[in-house]
């Protein structure tokens, strides 16, 4: 009689299959921490390679005895290395630093003006979608129709239109000379179209573009050949079996688009004077703020790892080869 190992019990296996995918998150969550630390020490190095922040604090005929006096006060006089070790101390202690030129904690900055980004992004992104994917699966049922030329041809302006110069148009068309919509401002239903439109515009072609060209992939599969031959009706197949497998390409995009939008719509702030982070970023930017620059770039590379983390998780739940590999 053949002896049986414990390892070719089902209970081991699944043990085996569970300690994986748990080494699996465990190694990624690091590899995000490992990221965050290195966009935080760029942000550190890049700021202070920027210019003198005492040059726009200071008037233009204050002494070298004021500035050595604001330098001190701001903490700048010290070595590189000691304020370094400074910020990452903070950070560890969750304390972003004091703005210079608001004069107020960074991250009490970031959380005034947090709200306002996601408004805008998600509004954003909820219409990306809403759009793209109906064009998305359209062009990719009808490839190589009219249908399909006409979509491609406008995902392609609109992936290669700026969105600031789309914001400006559509200032001057709808707030300058139609005088249907508000060029600027924030706390309205009426102040968030035009941003949304003009921040959803790239993200709407990205999907659509990718959705399209991985369900004609998918399409030419051979079971999808087969289903189309037994009768199958194509909105059946395309529903019911290629949207499936043809989505995991998407869901890295949408990923991606999202984390974009969030940290992202730096331009599309400062156009239509929204209030938010990305507008931040460009105030701490002109003012030299370093403690807010580093604030608000840790916030985008925070959101980037998090969106790419739980993108990556997701596959495990609408791929089963990536559970059973895990």
């Amino acid at each position: 009689m053949a002896e049986v190992t414990l390892d070719s019990r089902p209970g081991t296996t699944i043990g085996r299959a569970s300690s994986g995918a748990g080494r699996a998150i465990v190694s990624k969550i690091i590899s995000s921490v490992i990221v965050l630390f290195l966009v935080a020490t760029v942000a550190f190095g890049l700021v202070r390679i920027s210019g003198d922040p005492l040059a726009l604090l200071l008037p233009p005929d204050a002494t070298k005895a004021q500035a050595a006096q604001l330098a001190a006060e701001l903490g700048l006089d010290r070595p590189l290395a000691v304020q370094y070790i400074d910020y990452l101390g903070g950070l560890v202690r969750g304390d972003l630093g004091t703005s210079i030129y608001f004069d107020q904690p960074v991250l009490s900055l970031i959380g005034e003006r947090l709200p306002a980004t996601i408004l805008l992004a998600l509004t954003a992104f909820v219409l990306s979608l809403i759009i793209s994917l109906p064009a998305g699966i359209i062009a990719g049922m009808h490839r190589g129709k009219v249908t399909d030329t006409v979509i491609s041809g406008v995902i392609l302006i609109g992936q290669s239109t700026p969105a600031f110069w789309v914001g400006i148009v559509f200032i001057l068309i709808f707030a300058v000379r139609l005088q249907v919509l508000p060029a600027a401002g924030y706390g309205s239903v009426a102040n968030l179209i035009l941003p949304a439109v003009t921040l959803s515009i790239y993200s709407i072609a990205v999907v659509a573009r990718v959705l399209r060209t991985s369900l004609v992939e998918e399409l030419g599969v051979d079971y999808i050949r087969t289903g189309v031959a037994k009768g199958l009706r194509p909105r059946e197949v395309v529903i019911g079996h290629a949207l499936r497998n043809a989505s995991l390409p998407v869901i890295t995009v949408v990923g991606l688009e999202l984390g974009s939008l969030l940290g992202g719509a730096i331009l599309t702030e400062q156009v239509f004077s929204w209030p938010g982070i990305g507008r931040l970023t460009v105030e701490a930017i002109s003012n030299r703020d370093f403690p807010l620059v580093q604030g608000t770039v840790l916030f985008f590379g925070t959101v980037f790892v998090i969106v790419n983390l739980l993108v990556d998780l997701s596959y495990a739940l609408l791929d089963p080869r990536v559970r059973e590999s895990r």
